[in-house]
């Protein structure tokens, strides 16, 4: 009866908990990708696309700070530019204080098309919903310790 007792408090180390914990945010990410991949559908976006549009502002960044923000090769970049501005979403422009340097900016369609992206995909899933109230504030202070992290932004 002792063994149930102690295999009722949860993982017996702070890593197996994590990893516990990791494994249910993972997971619930995978079981929710479908409505994911369905508002980019929607939006005629691939992954990477997304990815780009949501990284960009109208005031630009060079072709090597985005080489850097997505983790890729200049060629990868520029394929991605490409993409975005075949879709109309972003253009690349001359830096003004030295022309040699192209930033690559949204443009009006481009900003709408990232606005319409972030309210659709930070729209909850129905799940997190059923959650109750405390809950969901335990998370998010959880959640919001982890920020300065990574990317993760509020």
């Amino acid at each position: 009866m002792g063994v149930k007792h102690e295999a009722s408090r949860g993982p017996a180390t702070k890593t197996a908990l994590a990893r516990e914990v990791w494994r249910s945010l993972f997971d619930f990410v995978v079981a929710t990708r479908s409505e994911h991949d369905a508002i980019l559908e929607r939006q005629g976006l691939s992954q990477n696309d997304s990815k780009a549009l949501l990284t960009l502002e109208p005031e630009g960044l060079s072709m090597n700070e985005l080489a850097t923000v997505w983790n890729c090769d200049a060629s990868s970049a520029t394929w991605l530019v490409d993409r975005l501005e075949k879709l109309g979403l972003a253009e690349r422009r001359s830096h003004p204080k030295d022309r040699r340097v192209k930033l690559v900016g949204l443009t009006a369609d481009g900003v709408q098309a990232k606005a319409a992206l972030e309210l659709e995909l930070y729209r909850p899933p129905s799940e997190l919903l059923t959650l109750p109230r405390r809950d969901l504030e335990l998370l998010a202070a959880s959640l919001g310790r982890l920020r300065h992290f990574g990317d993760l932004e509020g």
